[in-house]
């Protein structure tokens, strides 16, 4: 298979990645064969997935303008996966110019292509971390100079923490991000489950064991478990709901089923 030039030497472009799969659903261009395989291997099982994407990214913008409104203007996007068509950046600052988007993401491909977006952007960055290891994203250089931690910060883990097993503890991943944010901060978050999905259980498994033979296990935790990410939150109304349901600027009713499959939810500290 011959290498893009968009792709860094480092990756390995025989192995499937999540956020490729995921850019792939979303109908973008920086993803390779075995990606195109894989997603469309867990298609087999909820043909409806691409549907669940644009449901999580529309929902991620609603979240994104309703900060703003409320007087937030940082945003960590932390799992931010490659930048397609209306990303956080572009929403914020669309809603104010001052607004600053610190991007964070593991992977080569999002990391790299998102320096490509961002060049020029000074209220914009990226940087290679993970969220399962919060002090390398809060004490690095890139946070600092960008986000200051004494003022609200919006803290978007979308589509991330379905991928963190318990042993990896992303409860207190959560938690320990939360305390280093200012009073006012908010976290906004979507998340996996099989509440929802238009398909038995036993059907919807299949797609989960694609990403399980990735060794990308996807974690359906259920709405009490999700619920638990929002401790030291007071929840917005209309609090964990379907995506779809979280403050709609259309009807819901209009909405493909799969676009249900899922909770969303946003939440502020006092």
């Amino acid at each position: 298979m011959e290498r893009p030039a968009w792709a860094p030497r480092s990756i390995d472009i025989t192995v499937p990645s999540v956020s490729r799969m995921y850019d792939y659903y979303l109908g973008g261009s920086h993803n390779f064969e075995v990606d195109r395989e894989a997603a469309r291997k867990a298609m087999e099982f909820m043909p409806g997935l691409p549907k669940v994407m644009q449901a999580n990214r529309a929902f991620m913008r609603r979240a994104v303008r309703f900060a703003v409104s409320e007087g937030v203007t940082q945003f960590l996007d932390i799992g931010s996966g490659i930048p397609t068509f209306g990303n956080v950046h572009e929403v914020a600052q669309a809603a104010d110019p001052e607004a600053r988007v610190m991007y964070v993401d593991r992977d080569p491909v999002a990391v790299a292509h998102s320096k490509v977006v961002l060049e020029g952007n000074d209220r914009a960055d990226v940087l290679a971390a993970d969220l399962r290891k919060p002090q390398e994203i809060l004490g690095s250089d890139e946070v600092g100079r960008l986000i200051d931690l004494n003022r609200p910060v919006a803290l978007l883990l979308v589509a991330i923490l379905h991928f963190v097993e318990e042993a990896d503890d992303p409860y207190g991943a959560v938690a320990e991000l939360r305390g280093a944010l200012a009073p006012g901060s908010m976290l906004v978050l979507t998340h996996a489950t099989y509440e929802g999905i238009p398909l038995p259980p036993e059907r919807a498994e299949g797609a989960v064991d694609v990403y399980r033979d990735m060794r990308n296990p996807l974690i359906m935790r259920t709405r009490d478990e999700i619920a638990r990410f929002f401790e030291g939150y007071d929840m917005v109304e209309p609090g964990l709901v379907p995506m779809p349901r979280w403050r709609p600027d259309t009807a819901p009713e209009d909405e493909d089923p799969y676009a249900f499959s899922g909770l969303a939810g946003v939440g502020r500290t006092a």
